[in-house]
């Protein structure tokens, strides 16, 4: 009795977090350009902070002082000057955040510095996305993808249970999980295509479903970090949810996917025959 009520308070305060954040994310992606862009680097730096935390047993400390403004100049790089100036200096501040933590002798100096590219980069992705002719589309579906990932993985496999996808590195993600984010993933594709009259069903269906995958392994990915460094969250700042990057990591692993799978597609997946 006590778990079933600690898993329905654990519900309700995801679902009000989501009501709250959500409509924020929305309104910035519509309203595009100077909106998008604070957001976005609003929410670099939170991560890039949480991230620098994480890995210094909850202190930041000057390298991670360093870790949270080497991703805000990136996206403040892109933001001004394009996508090119943001991914050299996110590469540029990931070599100078190893270079110092391998000076001090940190442990977990290719940690660090690999959060600056996780972090920064798909953001400054994010960023080049959003320019494109169909930039607020893509964003749209982007993210329609990586809420229903998140929510079909989380009532499937609370649902079904089962056995665990990879329990050395999160106990609590399943197999049915997996299958249940891939399933609501490409229905939100479908229902993307439909309301976008030039965006075909199967290819837009196909791309979501394998986007699924990408976005739960990139959560698996922050499972690794938490794990390696005993951290349950990567802060407390969203109830229900725990930090930023706690809700973000499968938005991370997606966008630098959308903008490979753009520049090997020629444009927007949006566009795909």
């Amino acid at each position: 009795m006590i778990g079933r009520r600690a898993g329905s308070s654990q519900l309700f305060l995801r679902t009000i977090s989501a009501l709250v954040m959500a409509p924020v994310a929305l309104a910035a992606v519509w309203l595009g350009g100077a909106y998008l862009a604070a957001l976005t680097l609003a929410a670099a730096a939170v991560m890039a902070w949480e991230w620098a935390r994480l890995c210094g047993g909850g202190a930041l400390g000057r390298i991670g002082a360093g870790v949270t403004g080497m991703v805000t100049l990136a996206v403040l790089g892109a933001a001004f000057h394009g996508v090119a100036a943001g991914i050299i200096l996110a590469l540029l501040g990931a070599i100078g955040v190893w270079a110092i933590a391998r000076r001090e002798a940190r442990r977990e100096a290719g940690w660090l510095a690999a959060g600056v590219l996780w972090v920064g980069l798909p953001c400054v992705l994010l960023l080049w996305l959003a320019e494109g002719a169909e930039g607020r589309d893509l964003l749209l579906w982007i993210f329609a993808v990586v809420w229903a990932t998140d929510i079909g993985a989380y009532l499937v496999g609370r649902w079904l249970g089962g056995p665990r996808l990879a329990p050395r590195w999160s106990p609590r993600k399943t197999w049915a999980g997996l299958v249940g984010g891939i399933v609501f993933a490409a229905s939100a594709g479908w229902i993307v295509s439909h309301l976008l009259a030039a965006a075909p069903v199967l290819p837009l269906v196909s791309v979501s479903a394998g986007l699924a995958i990408i976005g739960q392994f990139g959560d698996l990915a922050e499972s690794v970090a938490k794990r390696r460094f005993g951290v349950k969250d990567s802060s407390a700042l969203i109830p229900g949810h725990g930090g930023l990057l706690d809700r973000l990591d499968g938005l991370l692993a997606v966008i630098p996917s959308v903008a490979l799978l753009s520049l090997i597609g020629g444009g927007s997946v949006l566009e795909w025959r």
